[in-house]
């Protein structure tokens, strides 16, 4: 983890946080490639997956805390997405470390869903 970033504790509040931190770097990077149209809709999707799991973690039910995960993985699905597209599309630059990362997220993201469902009466 970086240094300026204060560690929560809580493996993906922590992940998500960096990997927001890794996303604007690399829609950054994008702008200045004038890729604007993906670039902005990859940084809105890639910032709100710990967006979403901050929130969850004051979600008001077992259920409530579910649905706002559940949010966090589909916009972890739409990240995949734009960084795919970048890895298919030659005039593009492309981030490997990126795909990987929102890969364990989702991984993570899934299992926690699985789990809490699983636990919920």
């Amino acid at each position: 983890m970086d240094e300026k970033m204060d560690k929560s504790g809580n493996v993906i509040v922590d992940l998500s946080f960096k990997f927001a931190l890794d996303a604007i770097d690399f829609a950054e990077m994008l702008e200045q490639e004038r890729k604007f149209v993906i670039g902005r809709q990859f940084l809105k999707s890639a910032t709100s997956i710990g967006a979403n799991v901050r929130e969850a973690q004051n979600a008001e039910s077992k259920t409530d805390f579910i649905h706002k995960i559940k949010i966090a993985a589909k916009e972890a699905d739409e990240t995949e997405y734009w960084l795919l597209l970048c890895k298919s599309s030659a005039s593009y630059p492309c981030k490997a470390e990126l795909l990987d990362e929102v890969n364990v997220i989702q991984k993570i993201l899934n299992k926690i869903i699985g789990t809490s469902k699983s636990q919920t009466p």
